[in-house]
């Protein structure tokens, strides 16, 4: 199903755009995994918070150790909570990802996190809630409607990935700032997101 909505968007992007039409024919319709179940929506996140900001090996050792102290099936947020911080630390985690881990499963715990309704939230809604918990920013909310729930019409204008890859496909002389980004996205609505894709492949940015 998700395969299919994101060839109908690209499709339905690339008639509306010969760049995107271009970047269609070089690199076919957008990609990305299956939208992630809502019993597994809080690994995802804590997952996401590890990796903010550190190269993609040492964080996917690190998430390793952690993950490796709980058993199989879904991240149970009240583990979390029950685990002391130290052994937190003790898998490499810094203080600051550690704090906002556990405020990620305090969240989700009493409820100010609602993962399970994020399926029915419009895309406003479920980066406002996200924002609430500590070391989760607007980015990592807009990854996790593109990549978590498979939203179509997200623009992380603030994403230099997107910004260069913009700038490298229109022949920009320099990436577009944050703020232009905001006006330059509009052509692409109802498919922000599947233009973020393609302006990621622009310039091959891994996310």
């Amino acid at each position: 199903m998700a395969r299919s909505r994101h060839r109908e968007a690209s499709l339905a992007l690339a008639a509306l755009d010969p760049v995107m039409a271009t970047l269609y024919e070089r690199h076919g319709p957008m990609r990305t995994p299956p939208p992630v179940p809502v019993p597994q929506r809080f690994e995802h996140l804590a997952e996401a918070i590890t990796y903010q900001q550190l190269a993609g090996r040492a964080a996917a050792t690190i998430w390793g150790r952690v993950r490796a102290q709980y058993g199989p099936g879904p991240l149970d947020p009240a583990a979390i909570v029950a685990t002391p911080v130290d052994d937190l630390r003790g898998a490499g985690l810094s203080g600051a990802k550690t704090a906002a881990i556990v405020d990620l499963a305090h969240h989700t715990l009493d409820g100010r996190l609602e993962l399970d309704r994020f399926g029915r939230m419009a895309d406003d809604a479920v980066v406002d809630e996200l924002v609430q918990v500590r070391g989760i920013g607007p980015w990592t909310a807009q990854m996790f409607l593109i990549f978590a729930l498979n939203r179509l019409d997200v623009w992380p204008t603030g994403d230099y990935g997107v910004r260069s890859g913009l700038g490298v496909a229109y022949g920009l002389t320099e990436p577009p700032d944050a703020k232009a980004m905001t006006g330059l996205g509009e052509p692409f609505r109802p498919y922000r997101s599947v233009a973020a894709w393609y302006c990621w492949r622009a310039v091959d940015t891994p996310v």
